[in-house]
């Protein structure tokens, strides 16, 4: 892991396969963390340089204040771009989970030349907060037990994984995997404030984000051979949500993973791997 500088912001990121492949960039949600390793090894198995990097205010990158960000969607879309020409490798296929996702959406629709192929896995369309009618919104079931819940001691290492076991197992996800990433998201955390660990852990700071103008009526406008993956257990942003991306995107090719539900398990790598480079 290192970090590099890209229009003055500092970016943690991380390195698979040759520097001269073909650049994926992957975008966090909001770690790098969010992209399995076993993902990362099969892309870079598959002849391409692989990047996954943390967003702003999440781990190696900078970090200023989670609860009161000073930039909006639209930078973190211009920090990919900038990422990708500051790796010289572009244009590049940039691919973004959940949150990274829209991320990811914006970045490919404000800077097209940057950008060879878009993956979006388990995102949606619209910003955070209350989605479109025609949208499937979050279980509120599933999220009345998400976050009844007391926030962890996030200065105790243990309680932090054990509260992401407990949240995977909610949302369906691998709960030993989750204890796993939040342990290695809290070694690379820098410190134990509050604010700082629940935006490395949880991605609060989307929620204090400028996401205007909205994107969503735009999609079609993405011209790139563009994946979307999406988990059919999903209950954060239920499939309906990556069915309407891949509907409105030219060309776009929906992947539904029947055992999946946020995250993208190991077992699944080898198929999102394969359709991925079949990209570019």
């Amino acid at each position: 892991m290192t970090t590099v500088n890209a229009r003055g912001i500092t970016l943690g990121i991380e390195s698979f396969g040759e520097d001269n492949a073909p650049l994926v960039l992957l975008a966090g949600g909001t770690t790098m963390l969010s992209w399995p390793d076993a993902l990362c090894e099969r892309l870079a198995a598959g002849g391409r340089h692989v990047v996954r990097y943390d967003l702003r205010d999440s781990g190696k990158s900078t970090t200023t204040d989670p609860q009161a960000p000073s930039y909006t969607l639209r930078d973190l879309a211009a920090d990919a771009a900038a990422l990708a020409d500051a790796l010289g490798r572009g244009p590049a296929h940039l691919a973004g989970i959940g949150v990274g996702g829209m991320v990811a959406q914006v970045a490919v629709l404000d800077h097209p030349s940057a950008f060879s192929a878009l993956t979006l896995v388990g995102t949606r369309p619209v910003a955070p907060g209350p989605p479109d009618d025609d949208l499937p919104d979050h279980d509120q079931a599933t999220m009345s037990r998400l976050f009844a819940r007391p926030m962890p001691d996030w200065a105790d290492h243990e309680a932090v994984a054990e509260f992401a076991a407990a949240g995977a197992e909610i949302l369906g996800d691998d709960p030993v995997a989750a204890r796993a990433i939040a342990a290695r998201i809290w070694d690379r955390t820098p410190g134990t404030a509050p604010p700082v660990q629940m935006a490395n852990q949880l991605g609060m700071v989307f929620s204090r984000l400028d996401c205007r103008p909205r994107w969503r009526e735009r999609l079609p406008e993405i011209e790139v051979p563009t994946l979307v993956v999406h988990g059919r257990r999903n209950r954060f942003f239920p499939v309906g949500n990556g069915e309407a991306i891949a509907r409105v995107i030219p060309g776009a090719r929906l992947l539904v993973l029947e055992e999946a539900a946020t995250a993208v398990p190991d077992a699944a790598a080898g198929e999102v791997t394969e359709a991925m480079l079949t990209l570019g």
